[in-house]
C-alpha cells in the first residue's frame, strides 16, 4: 500500500487537501512547521485536531533558526497586509518556507519509506507566491529524483483550484472547516481582516455559506 505525508498548516489549502488526498494517496503522518510564526500555537492546535479527525499521526517540527532570517510580518512586530495584490508575498515571505517544508518531508520520505508528499498549494495563491505554483511543484520532483532513493512524489490536488473551488469542494465532500485556522494573526479567533482571512471569508460568501462565517469570524 502507498504511504503519504502531508504538510499541515491547519489552514484551508491543507485542511481540504488532506480530506481529498488521505484515502488515494495513504496519507499517514502530517508534518506541523513551528518557525516562531505569530499564529504558530493555533496553526499547531488546529492541526493536532484535524490529525484526531482524520486518525494520522502528528509530528511538530521546530524550526527556531528561520525565525531570525524571516524580516516580515508572520513573526516580526509589523502590520500584517490587509490587501491583496502583488505586495501581498514581500509583506508575508518566509526564506524557502515552501522549498525547505518539502525538503524536511522528503527526508522523512526518503528514511522513512513515503511513497507521497501532499502540499495544499493553489492556483490563487500561485499567482503571488512563485511556491505556491504549478511549475515549482514540479521542479522539486525533478529535485527529488537526484537528492532521494525513494524519490517521493509531490502532489498538489487543489494546484488548479482557486478559494472559491476550494471551498467548495470541502462543502461538497463534508470537510471540516470548523477546525481550520487560516489566520496570520496571534489570536484564537479569525481576525477577519489579514490577507488570509479575506480570501477565506470571500470564498465562503462565494460559495453563499453563513454557518462557517459565523462560527470563524
Amino acid at each position: 500500500m502507498s504511504r503519504g505525508i502531508i504538510l499541515l498548516s491547519g489552514g484551508l489549502d491543507s485542511l481540504v487537501s488532506l480530506g481529498l488526498a488521505k484515502e488515494k494517496y495513504g496519507i499517514c503522518l502530517a508534518l506541523t512547521f513551528d518557525y516562531g510564526q505569530k499564529s504558530a500555537q493555533y496553526e499547531i492546535q488546529a492541526s493536532k485536531e484535524i490529525c484526531k479527525f482524520y486518525n494520522i499521526e502528528h509530528k511538530i517540527i521546530k524550526l527556531d533558526w528561520l525565525k531570525n532570517i524571516t524580516h516580515t510580518a508572520l513573526v516580526e512586530d509589523k502590520e500584517l497586509p490587509f490587501e491583496i495584490d502583488e505586495n501581498s508575498a514581500k509583506n508575508v515571505w518566509v526564506p524557502n518556507r515552501n522549498g525547505l517544508f518539502l525538503n524536511i518531508a522528503g527526508a522523512f520520505a526518503d528514511g522513512e519509506n513515503f511513497d507521497y508528499i501532499v502540499i495544499g498549494a493553489n492556483k490563487e495563491e500561485g499567482k503571488t507566491f512563485p511556491d505556491n505554483s504549478e511549475e515549482f511543484i514540479m521542479s522539486v520532483n525533478s529535485e527529488f529524483e537526484f537528492s532521494t532513493r525513494k524519490h517521493p512524489k509531490v502532489i498538489a490536488p487543489l494546484i488548479n483550484y482557486d478559494k472559491n473551488d476550494i471551498v467548495k469542494s470541502a462543502l461538497d465532500n463534508d470537510i471540516p472547516l470548523q477546525l481550520v485556522h487560516s489566520c496570520y494573526a496571534d489570536g484564537e479567533k479569525h481576525c477577519g481582516k489579514c490577507e488570509s482571512c479575506q480570501r477565506l471569508k470571500n470564498a465562503l460568501i462565494a460559495n453563499n455559506d453563513t454557518r462557517y462565517i459565523r462560527e470563524l469570524f
